[in-house]
């Protein structure tokens, strides 16, 4: 990849909305992610996150505004994890991923060697029921990688674990940007986020309050924290689930 490919936004977001009957979950978002780098979204509860990433992915349609991706040509253009993936019963891991990898011309080697990548290769032969929740997300991973397509999405992939886990979720992302792949997740885990995102979106009542590096986002911010950071970005209480519609 190129030094201008690498300059080049992945994805542009363009003013997105999105609205479900009279509530407004999406309100003018716009964001670029640029290949290379990991781009974390934050945001409390109800900020719109999972809704802008189904947007990106294709499982919603925006009521207004545009997702546009501008990589180079591919197979599969976008990888996407779901927050709780799953996989067919009586399966191996190796039976899963060769499933997958066979819709887009690859092998059984192939499935393989994206489970090593991601630090599975003794589980290959492991059914997938007996996996823990952080094994079936890096599953779950190593399927979003099949094709080798320019953007991963992953939603909450580290959500529910235990900090070890998080943290070698997080290590695999930004593994995957070594090779000029883009990476877009979603987040609540602030520490990990600082320590691995180059970009961050925060989120507040569906719209982006804050974008930039964690640094000049907490430096903009007077925090010394990207935590400090959040709760002197978002409006209201923190801790406070958002439900649209209310008055």
């Amino acid at each position: 990849m190129t030094e201008q490919d690498r300059t080049t936004p992945i994805l542009t977001i363009e003013e997105l909305e999105h609205t479900y009957g009279r509530v407004t979950v999406l309100d003018d978002v716009s964001l670029d992610v640029d290949p290379g780098d990991v781009t974390a979204i934050i945001g409390p509860n109800g900020s719109g996150k999972t809704t802008l990433i189904r947007a990106i992915v294709g499982l919603h349609e925006p009521s207004g505004g545009t997702v546009r991706y501008c990589g180079p040509d591919a197979t599969r253009p976008i990888g996407y994890l779901q927050q709780r993936p799953a996989f067919r019963p009586g399966q191996t891991v190796r039976e899963a991923l060769t499933f997958y990898a066979a819709l887009v011309g690859e092998t059984e080697a192939d499935a393989v060697a994206r489970l090593e990548r991601v630090g599975l290769g003794a589980a290959a032969d492991r059914n997938v029921e007996a996996l823990s929740g952080g094994m079936t997300r890096l599953v779950g991973i190593a399927q979003a990688t099949v094709g080798d397509p320019p953007l991963i999405v992953l939603d909450e992939p580290a959500s529910g674990l235990d900090p070890g886990m998080s943290v070698r979720i997080f290590e695999v992302a930004e593994e995957l940007t070594a090779s000029g792949t883009a990476v877009l997740l979603s987040s609540h885990d602030l520490s990990l986020v600082e320590r691995t995102a180059d970009r961050v979106a925060l989120l507040d009542d569906g719209s982006v309050a804050r974008l930039g590096a964690p640094a000049d986002v907490r430096a903009e911010l007077g925090a010394d924290s990207l935590l400090g950071a959040f709760e002197s970005a978002i409006t209201g209480d923190a801790g406070t689930v958002r439900v649209r519609g209310e008055t």
